[in-house]
C-alpha cells in the first residue's frame, strides 16, 4: 500500500492517479514533482514549519506535509535515466508468462527492507528484454517514496565513461566512488558488461569491496547467470557471451564471492519485452496510455 503523504493528494487525480507526485523525464533524467492535486497545507500555511507551544516552552519544528517533497529531493538525486521515468511495481506488464515470481520477490523485498539496518541485496539476472532494469528501478523508486531511503542508480558501462570524462579532465576518480560507497542504497545496472580489462574489473571490484566492507546495500542487474567463473573465453556473438559465460567469468572470483554473500539472485522471466513492444508498436503506433505516477510512454 503506497504511502499516505499529507496533505492527501486527490485519488481520483488523472496525472498521479492519487500518489501527490508526477515524475517525467527532463534531460538525461527522470524528475519527480508535487502534483498540482495536492492541496495547500492548511497546518503551517505552506511554510513548511509550525510552531508548537508546551507549557513555558515554543517548539519550532518541520511541518509532516515535508515529507513528500523531502522524499522527491531524494529521487531526484537517485540519477534515475530519463527512459525510465515510468518504471514503476504498478507500470510493471504482469501479462506475460513467468514474470510474477520476480515481481513479487521485488515487493516482498522492499516491504522487508529495515531502513538504517543491514539488508542483503538483491540482483536480478537473466536474458535481453526481461524488465530487469523496470524491477531494478522500480525497487529503487520505491525504496525512496515508501521508505524514504536515499538510492544512487548507476548504468555500470555510464560510470566508466564518466569515470574516463574526469580522468581527460584532470579529476580524480575519489568523488564518485565516494558517492558511490556511501549511499544507503546503491542500483547497479548491467552488472558484468564491457570488455574486461583490467581497469574495468579494478572499478567493479573498488565498488563492490567498499560497500561489502561498509556492510551496505547492493541492487543490481545482469545478462549473465550467477554462477563461478566457468573459464569459458567471450564469445564473438552478444547472445552466446550470455549463455557460455558466467557472472564470474565477467567480475572476477573475488567480487562474485561477495556478491554471492551480499544478495540474493532473482531470475527475471518472460518474454522479450522490447520485442513484443516493438511488434506491438508495429501494428497499433506507439502508446500514449498515461501511467501512474509518471509521464505517457
Amino acid at each position: 500500500m503506497p504511502t499516505r503523504f499529507y496533505p492527501h493528494a486527490d485519488p481520483a487525480c488523472s496525472r498521479c492517479h492519487g500518489l501527490g507526485y508526477v515524475v517525467t523525464p527532463q534531460g538525461e533524467f527522470a524528475q519527480a514533482a508535487v502534483c498540482d492535486c495536492v492541496p495547500h497545507c492548511l497546518r503551517c500555511g505552506g511554510s513548511g514549519r509550525i510552531t508548537i507551544t508546551r507549557g513555558d516552552d515554543i517548539v519550532v519544528g518541520r511541518c509532516r506535509c515535508q515529507m513528500l517533497p523531502d522524499r522527491i529531493r531524494l529521487f531526484n538525486r537517485a540519477n534515475i535515466p530519463a527512459r525510465h521515468a515510468n518504471s514503476s511495481f504498478m507500470s510493471f506488464d504482469k501479462s506475460a508468462d513467468g514474470v510474477m515470481p520476480g515481481f513479487f520477490a521485488a515487493m516482498s523485498w522492499v516491504q522487508d527492507f529495515s531502513p538504517g539496518e543491514e539488508n542483503q541485496g538483491m540482483i536480478f539476472w537473466g536474458s535481453v528484454g526481461r524488465g530487469k532494469t523496470h524491477l531494478l528501478i522500480a525497487t529503487l523508486r520505491q525504496l525512496v517514496f515508501e521508505h524514504g531511503v536515499a538510492v544512487r542508480f548507476v548504468e555500470f558501462s555510464r560510470l566508466l565513461s564518466i569515470l574516463k570524462e574526469g580522468y581527460s579532465a584532470g579529476r580524480s576518480d575519489t568523488p564518485v566512488l565516494e558517492d558511490l560507497s556511501q549511499v544507503p542504497v546503491l542500483g547497479i545496472d548491467e552488472i558484468g558488461k564491457g570488455r574486461l580489462s583490467e581497469w574495468e574489473l579494478t572499478i567493479i571490484d573498488e565498488v563492490v569491496s567498499r560497500r561489502y566492507n561498509a556492510m551496505s546495500c547492493i541492487l543490481g542487474s545482469t545478462n549473465y547467470s550467477p554462477a563461478v567463473p566457468s573459464g569459458n573465453p567471450p564469445a564473438n556473438l552478444a547472445v552466446a557471451e550470455f549463455e557460455k559465460q558466467t557472472l564470474g567469468d565477467r567480475v572476477g572470483h573475488r567480487v562474485f564471492s561477495r556478491l554471492q554473500q551480499m544478495c540474493i539472485f532473482v531470475q527475471a522471466r518472460g518474454n522479450d519485452y522490447r520485442l513484443v513492444e516493438g511488434r506491438r508498436m508495429q501494428k497499433t503506433g506507439p502508446r500514449l496510455t498515461p501511467l501512474p505516477g509518471g509521464n505517457a510512454t
